[in-house]
């Protein structure tokens, strides 16, 4: 009987649908959670910039423009 790669292929298709599942799940969760809380994005501004620089980008293609020179102004205001 021969061997086929059908089973195989099955298993690493539902594996990487699952991964890609997930990471669109953390995405979203990332993006809600950034996008509603000014403080986690300067938790994020400190650990992960270039997310944080993403976040901007994205959020001004939609067309909501200022977000970044609000957090900025909070978070100078706030160190002095």
């Amino acid at each position: 009987m021969a061997w086929t790669m059908e089973p195989l292929a099955r298993k690493i298709f539902k594996g990487d649908l699952a991964a890609e599942l997930v990471g669109v799940a953390g995405a979203h969760f990332l993006f809600k959670k950034m996008n509603s809380s000014q403080d986690f994005r300067q938790t994020m501004s400190k650990k992960f910039p270039f997310i944080l620089e993403v976040y901007y980008k994205s959020i001004e293609q939609s067309g909501m423009y200022g977000v970044q020179e609000k957090d900025q102004e909070k978070w100078l205001t706030s160190k002095n």
